[in-house]
């Protein structure tokens, strides 16, 4: 069953704040292979400007479809996550994520579209630091699969 289009520009409460950790920026850069020592080597960092290490572009990944999930498991848009897959996933930031950053998240649905008996919806985050301030915003394409016809 498709959609409800109607959900389209329902924006969720922001998340909790999540602290940035250099611990973790590390791990995840590891985890993807990026060498750049500006996200382990703070020194490295701070020759480039920053306060501190900053993550790497797609970092950010891990909070905004968190985020999402008030969207994903919201009853009301009946969306079947079990026949989820992730479609595609785009970046616009203001200023890198740097460690220490407290962050939260507040997702809109901006569109909602079937195609083919599968449903297309589209997330945006937008990530704030705890001044208030833009820090980069997330969009997430998330597809569910049609039912498989008996």
């Amino acid at each position: 069953m498709a959609l409800d289009q109607s959900f389209v520009g329902r924006t969720y409460p922001p998340t909790g704040a999540y602290e940035v950790g250099r611990e973790k920026i590390r791990e995840f850069a590891e985890a993807v292979g990026d060498t750049n020592p500006a996200y382990v080597d703070r020194a490295a960092a701070e020759e480039l400007g920053h306060p501190d290490v900053i993550a790497p572009p797609t970092f950010v990944f891990a909070i905004t479809f968190k985020a999402a999930g008030d969207v994903i498991h919201d009853p009301e848009l009946g969306l079947d996550y079990s026949r989820v897959v992730h479609g595609d996933q785009k970046f616009a930031y203001t200023r890198p994520v740097c460690a220490g950053d407290k962050l939260t998240v507040t997702s809109t649905i901006e569109g909602i579209k079937s195609l083919a008996g599968n449903d297309i919806i589209d997330v945006r985050g937008e990530v704030h630091d705890e001044a208030g301030e833009h820090v980069v915003t997330a969009w997430t394409k998330l597809v569910s699969r049609a039912a498989e016809e008996a």
